[in-house]
């Protein structure tokens, strides 16, 4: 029986960032279990995607790359491009747990994690049992896609699981969810000449006013989306998609109403494109937390489940009040607050987090995050 402190799933930018501040502050008996390889999901990215927030190492002058997950790490200087690719990304994790030498263990599924009554996890894998005293949920969300949002959604491609845009086939496209993941597929699929037509509930491109890139599309999409010819791009904004079918003539036949409750019907040769988002991994374990009213994780203020004590989560997921920390730049931040928890508990010197602290890679009131850009 494998036993250890803290037990890391996934390796990911959250697995990895967090084991290295479990390096950090001189933690030994911790692990980090990968199912697939370091960085697997950004592998899966089509090849195509890129990150929309810009790297750039400014480190010296106290300005860690928005990309970096770890202290003095750039992607940007490691891989000597502003917009890594999901492929590029997921090199600088590899190198990233090579150079801080991480106990990162790949091929390891998880089938059942359960809490002991007393404190502690067991946790059943594709080859063995563990046992840890804590537990820290990484696993991401792009492999876990949200497919079931309306009926007749399974005859529709979601965007995660295209490889090539060049492999949809058609002139014109129709794509249905209009945030980051929606104009990131009508752009490429627009810049191989195909028609688009983008079928957006929330009308979020004609929104304006916020400086949170986690409710409004980003300065790069936007860019990237004035360079498109006017008439490539389709937009019918606030209409939500009630059911998908196919056609007896061949097709596929999207009905729709507006925010006014007009009915629209969109007929499409080809397979709609779903970029509806993703349930994330936390589905395996939801039962393992308190759900909030907008259905996330319900979480203290070290972001340990407020029912499963040791538990404790990290990466996109992670919600407080309006505050999504989405990014990898926010969800950053709350890596050492994390770790503080868990070492104070082991008895471990936590003192190496005032380096984090300094570095504004400690977020611990997260009632500073407000909106302030007035101009």
């Amino acid at each position: 029986m494998n036993r250890y402190d803290c037990v890391i799933v996934g390796a990911g930018p959250a697995g990895i960032g967090l084991g290295c501040v479990l390096q950090d502050m001189k933690m030994e008996n911790f692990i980090i279990l990968e199912r697939n390889h370091i960085g697997s999901s950004f592998r899966k990215w089509p090849k195509e995607m890129s990150m929309i927030t810009p790297s750039f190492p400014g480190n010296a002058y106290g300005m860690l790359d928005l990309n970096a997950v770890a202290l003095q790490t750039s992607p940007a200087y490691t891989l000597g491009t502003e917009h890594p690719t999901g492929e590029e990304f997921a090199e600088y994790l590899e190198a990233l747990a090579e150079y801080k030498k991480l106990p990162v263990r790949t091929g390891i599924d998880i089938q059942a994690l359960t809490p002991f009554s007393d404190g502690g996890f067991q946790l059943v894998t594709s080859g063995e049992v563990i046992h840890s005293r804590f537990v820290i949920w990484a696993a991401g969300e792009f492999q876990y896609p949200k497919t079931d949002g309306f009926p007749g959604s399974e005859y529709a491609i979601h965007n995660s699981l295209v490889a090539e845009w060049s492999d949809i086939e058609g002139d014109e496209v129709v794509v249905i969810g209009g945030y980051e993941s929606g104009a990131d597929a009508a752009i490429h699929l627009s810049r191989l000449g195909k028609k688009v037509t983008i079928i957006d509930r929330n009308g979020r491109w004609l929104e304006k006013g916020s400086s949170d890139p986690s409710v409004e599309l980003s300065p790069y999409t936007k860019d990237r989306l004035d360079e498109i010819p006017d008439d490539a791009i389709d937009l019918l904004p606030g209409y939500e998609v009630h059911w998908l079918e196919p056609m007896e003539q061949g097709g596929y036949l999207i009905y729709c109403e507006d925010q006014e409750g007009k009915e629209h019907f969109v007929r499409s040769a080809h397979p709609p494109i779903l970029a509806t988002g993703f349930k994330g991994s936390v589905d395996l374990i939801r039962h393992l937390f308190d759900q909030r009213p907008d259905g996330q994780p319900l979480l203290s203020r070290h972001d340990e489940s407020t029912i499963t004590p040791g538990l404790f989560l990290s990466g996109p997921s992670v919600v407080h009040d309006d505050l999504q920390l989405c990014f990898i730049y926010k969800f950053r931040q709350r890596y050492a607050v994390i770790a503080e928890a868990i070492g104070k508990a082991l008895e471990l010197d936590v003192s190496i987090l005032n380096q984090y602290r300094r570095e504004n890679m400690m977020l611990e009131d997260l009632s500073c995050c407000a909106e302030d850009c007035v101009c």
